[in-house]
């Protein structure tokens, strides 16, 4: 029997049990509810003090969901351009972060309970956080990631595991459905006067709605913190993950709207996948000292790739770092607030290559150690001149070292160092109750990773290309708040950069080859607005627009950027109470987006329709089903960028087939 199936049998067993009584007293549990929904209120204030596009995305946003991925997590976060790929494998991107590259995941930074998880060179899988165990997620996009001292052009997401005093007594949660999904999580949490702990096992296995797109991943989540002094809290966090995914590849426009279920034909006979194991320390450490607070802790991340496809891409890799802030609120003569930290990692990945043979090793082809040091050390003063106004500056300073060193050919290895600094200026106002408006001008600089300065061109060797870090100057104004029955949250946006970091394929199962552009723009709109129509009924609606282009480039004039979609709009309309609701929604393209740089071919606009719906049949225990594309929709959902597109580049991912999936969520 699988660890899996051993898994999900554990959760079974303790499903029958839903019926013997909670071992914690009411009374605790109601304590512990404040504790959880106070977590939840103090990453809102987080929010509401950033003067710039930021939210949280609560749990129960989306526990009536399969939620696989990121996509299903945060769908209704404003600007998170989240498109399918396959399976938990998404195109996440923030601001136009990463836009061109079509494969795992840059310029975004991603954070466990506030400790970084991208390898040290930035670059990231985002396969490693599971929605499923997170009690909230919180977005800052661009500049206003500057709090975990992130000085990416997409900003930074922090989705943060429940302790045992904000998710205490035993949780239980099935799922299922289309394409043989199976799934199952089992979590515990207790807590003491002096400490308290979490652990949540989650397994999840499905074959996936196209061929050779079969999943299977168990998950282990957990923390223990104890309370030193009444001022002095550690905690000790530990993930283990173990990730196999098949890829069914890309197709081409005419297999992608007319056969969706196919893999592309190298996929299959490359037995192509990614499967990761991975293992996560990290520790951190609180000093509450009233006006001061300090907190600083370290972490240990290793992680092996196992990655079959144009060649055998086998790597294992080494993390480790260390982080330290402190706040500190005052007065002198006008209210002071002003932050300090840093962030160092150290890492190291031996990157090896074979020859494919069905999936299996052969031949050798390459050896390289990449090894990579990053450290962001980051400010911010605000001060507020009048009641209600807050102005701030603040900025990132970013040294990094990245080496490549190629042990087949040593003429093809190669070392660069960056030092940038990323200042931010911005203004926070409150002209009423509950009503914020905001501004900020702000400098973003990206340094490339391993992928892009270890580049492999047709020769099957890779080298090392001396890059230009990526740089943006970016304006940015909104607001957010509430009135009445409505809630918003609305960024306007405009970023120029120089040597933005492109990607184009030179073969359908080889890597993107990566330059620095001249200049290009990206600007758009990000905006969120819930409307509580009656105490029955919630409209809740989320609008992207994404405007990215060339500024007068030597080869592509103006030309808008591929892969993304200019306009994107999502809906659903919760009716119903907390005890029983139904969900339709909604997810429209207008029109799709350019593949190729030359503005040749364009992807056609879709409208996906969905359905939620939850009922709870006794006091913690829910049921749901989660019904997706009902009209069975044939449409591309994402795209790897070429130069010019034709009917023979297999470069399009279509979006989800008809789907139905269903579980039930119990606590006691």
């Amino acid at each position: 029997m699988s660890t899996f199936h051993r898994a999900l049998g554990c959760a079974s067993l303790a499903a029958v049990a839903i019926s013997t009584p909670a071992w914690a007293e009411d009374a605790d549990r109601e304590t512990i509810i404040v504790t959880a929904q106070s977590v939840l209120a103090d990453a809102r204030e987080a929010v509401a003090r950033t003067a710039g596009g930021a939210d949280v995305v609560a749990a129960a946003d989306f526990e009536d969901k399969l939620a696989v991925s990121l996509r299903d997590a945060l769908a209704f976060s404003p600007g998170v351009y989240t498109q399918p790929r396959f399976g938990q494998e998404v195109r996440l991107s923030v601001r136009g972060s990463g836009i061109s590259r079509g494969f795992h995941m840059r310029g975004l930074m991603l954070f466990q309970d506030g400790i970084p998880i991208n390898l040290a060179d930035n670059n990231g899988d985002f396969q490693e956080l599971d929605p499923q165990v997170f009690q909230q997620i919180a977005v800052y996009r661009g500049a206003n990631a500057l709090r975990f001292g992130s000085s990416t052009l997409g900003g930074g997401i922090d989705a943060v595991t429940p302790t045992g005093r904000t998710a205490p007594g035993i949780e239980v949660r099935i799922d299922g459905g289309s394409f043989d999904t199976q799934r199952g999580k089992l979590a515990a949490g207790f807590a003491t006067a002096r400490g308290d702990g979490w652990f949540a096992l989650t397994g999840d296995r499905s074959d996936g709605d196209r061929d050779h797109a079969g999943r299977r991943a168990i998950r282990f989540n957990g923390n223990v913190g104890i309370k030193l002094t009444d001022r002095i809290e550690t905690r000790f966090y530990a993930s283990v993950n173990n990730i196999n995914q098949d890829l069914p590849g890309a197709l081409t426009m005419a297999d992608a709207l007319g056969t969706p279920r196919k893999a592309n034909a190298g996929s299959v006979a490359g037995d192509q996948a990614r499967d990761v194991d991975s293992l996560r320390f990290q520790n951190r450490t609180t000093v509450d000292l009233g006006d001061t607070k300090l907190v600083f802790g370290g972490f240990f991340n290793a992680k092996q790739l196992f990655h079959p496809i144009f060649q055998v891409i086998d790597q294992k890799s080494e993390d480790r770092g260390g982080f330290a802030r402190i706040d500190w609120a005052g007065d002198i003569g006008l209210p002071v607030e002003a932050s300090l930290g840093t962030t160092a990692r150290f890492g190291t990945v031996r990157a090896k290559q074979f020859v494919n043979i069905a999936g299996k090793r052969g031949a050798q082809t390459a050896d390289v150690t990449q090894t990579a040091r990053t450290i962001d050390t980051y400010g911010e003063v605000r001060i507020a001149p009048m009641a209600d106004l807050w102005l701030i500056a603040g900025g990132v300073y970013t040294s990094g070292r990245r080496e490549i060193a190629n042990r087949f050919v040593p003429a093809r290895s190669g070392e660069a160092s960056f030092d940038a600094f990323a200042p931010k200026f911005g203004l926070l106002w409150a002209p009423r109750a509950n009503v914020q408006v905001y501004a900020n001008y702000s400098r973003s600089v990206e340094l490339p990773g391993y992928s892009e300065l270890s580049q492999t061109p047709n020769t099957g060797l890779p080298g090392f290309v001396d890059l230009d870090p990526q740089r943006a100057w970016t304006m940015e104004i909104g607001t957010r708040g509430r009135i009445g029955i409505a809630a918003w949250d609305i960024s306007v946006y405009r970023a120029d950069l120089k040597g933005e970091m492109l990607q184009f394929n030179v073969a359908s199962d080889i890597p993107a080859s990566t330059f620095n552009a001249g200049k290009t723009r990206h600007q758009g709109i990000e905006a969120a607005l819930t409307l509580d129509l009656t105490p029955w009924a919630r409209l809740r609606q989320a609008y992207q627009l994404n405007d990215f282009r060339f500024r007068n480039d030597r080869d592509y004039g103006d030309n808008r950027l591929p892969v993304v979609a200019k306009h994107l709009y999502r809906a659903d309309l919760r009716l119903g109470s907390d005890r029983i609701s139904i969900t339709p929604n909604l997810e429209w393209l207008p029109q799709g987006a350019w593949a190729d740089y030359q503005n040749s071919t364009r992807t056609k606009g879709y409208a996906l329709v969905g359905l939620n719906a939850e009922a709870e049949v006794r006091d913690g225990v829910t049921l749901f089903v989660d019904a997706r594309n009902l009209t069975g929709k044939k449409a591309i959902g994402d795209i790897s960028a070429v130069v010019q597109a034709n009917a023979a580049s297999a470069i399009y991912y279509p979006v989800e087939r008809r789907a139905v999936y269903g579980g039930v969520r119990a606590r006691f």
